[in-house]
Protein backbone atom coordinates (compact mmCIF):
# COMPACT_ATOMS: atom_id res chain seq x y z
CA UNK A 1 0.00 0.00 0.00
CA UNK A 2 0.79 3.30 -0.49
CA UNK A 3 0.31 6.00 1.85
CA UNK A 4 -0.99 9.81 0.29
CA UNK A 5 -2.14 12.79 1.72
CA UNK A 6 -4.44 14.47 -0.62
CA UNK A 7 -6.61 17.50 -1.04
CA UNK A 8 -9.74 17.02 -2.22
CA UNK A 9 -12.96 18.72 -3.14
CA UNK A 10 -15.99 19.22 -1.41
CA UNK A 11 -17.71 17.27 -4.67
CA UNK A 12 -15.31 14.74 -4.19
CA UNK A 13 -15.69 14.25 -0.73
CA UNK A 14 -19.29 13.69 -1.09
CA UNK A 15 -18.91 11.50 -4.12
CA UNK A 16 -16.46 8.97 -1.46
CA UNK A 17 -18.84 9.21 1.36
CA UNK A 18 -21.43 7.84 -0.90
CA UNK A 19 -18.82 5.16 -2.03
CA UNK A 20 -18.21 4.34 1.47
CA UNK A 21 -22.14 4.32 2.59
CA UNK A 22 -23.22 2.11 -0.47
CA UNK A 23 -20.65 -0.35 -0.30
CA UNK A 24 -20.42 -0.48 3.51
CA UNK A 25 -16.57 0.25 3.51
CA UNK A 26 -14.67 1.53 6.30
CA UNK A 27 -12.65 4.82 5.18
CA UNK A 28 -12.17 6.90 2.42
CA UNK A 29 -9.31 5.04 1.22
CA UNK A 30 -11.58 2.14 0.72
CA UNK A 31 -13.96 3.93 -1.48
CA UNK A 32 -11.00 5.65 -3.38
CA UNK A 33 -9.60 2.30 -4.16
CA UNK A 34 -13.88 1.40 -4.92
CA UNK A 35 -13.76 3.65 -7.46
CA UNK A 36 -10.78 2.84 -9.00
CA UNK A 37 -11.60 -0.63 -9.36
CA UNK A 38 -14.88 0.11 -10.91
CA UNK A 39 -13.91 3.36 -13.27
CA UNK A 40 -10.33 2.94 -13.91
CA UNK A 41 -9.67 0.45 -16.46
CA UNK A 42 -11.43 3.33 -18.68
CA UNK A 43 -8.02 5.08 -18.54
CA UNK A 44 -5.60 2.83 -17.39
CA UNK A 45 -5.44 -1.29 -18.29
CA UNK A 46 -4.74 -3.54 -15.44
CA UNK A 47 -1.56 -6.00 -15.75
CA UNK A 48 -2.76 -9.61 -16.29
CA UNK A 49 -1.92 -11.94 -13.74
CA UNK A 50 0.33 -14.61 -14.46
CA UNK A 51 -1.92 -17.48 -14.16
CA UNK A 52 -4.36 -15.89 -16.69
CA UNK A 53 -1.58 -15.34 -18.72
CA UNK A 54 0.20 -19.12 -18.68
CA UNK A 55 -3.36 -20.33 -19.10
CA UNK A 56 -4.31 -18.31 -22.58
CA UNK A 57 -0.67 -19.94 -23.57
CA UNK A 58 -1.84 -23.41 -22.70
CA UNK A 59 -4.83 -22.94 -24.83
CA UNK A 60 -3.12 -21.41 -27.93
CA UNK A 61 -0.96 -24.08 -27.60
CA UNK A 62 -3.81 -26.85 -27.10
CA UNK A 63 -4.62 -25.06 -30.22
CA UNK A 64 -2.26 -25.70 -32.23
CA UNK A 65 -1.79 -29.27 -31.54
CA UNK A 66 -4.96 -29.92 -32.83
CA UNK A 67 -5.14 -27.54 -35.89
CA UNK A 68 -1.89 -26.41 -36.82
CA UNK A 69 -1.79 -23.27 -38.76
CA UNK A 70 -5.20 -23.97 -40.41
CA UNK A 71 -6.92 -20.74 -41.50
CA UNK A 72 -10.58 -20.47 -41.46
CA UNK A 73 -12.72 -19.76 -44.60
CA UNK A 74 -14.77 -16.47 -44.59
CA UNK A 75 -17.82 -19.13 -45.11
CA UNK A 76 -17.01 -21.08 -41.93
CA UNK A 77 -16.39 -17.92 -39.95
CA UNK A 78 -20.00 -16.87 -41.22
CA UNK A 79 -21.55 -20.21 -39.55
CA UNK A 80 -19.41 -19.55 -36.63
CA UNK A 81 -21.06 -16.18 -36.15
CA UNK A 82 -24.67 -17.31 -37.40
CA UNK A 83 -24.36 -14.42 -39.70
CA UNK A 84 -26.49 -15.44 -42.81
Amino acid sequence: MIAARLNITEYTNKVLNMIKVKFDLKDKSEALNKFTNMFGEEIVEKEAKDEYIKELIEIDKKHLRRYGNRKMTLKELDKLCEVS
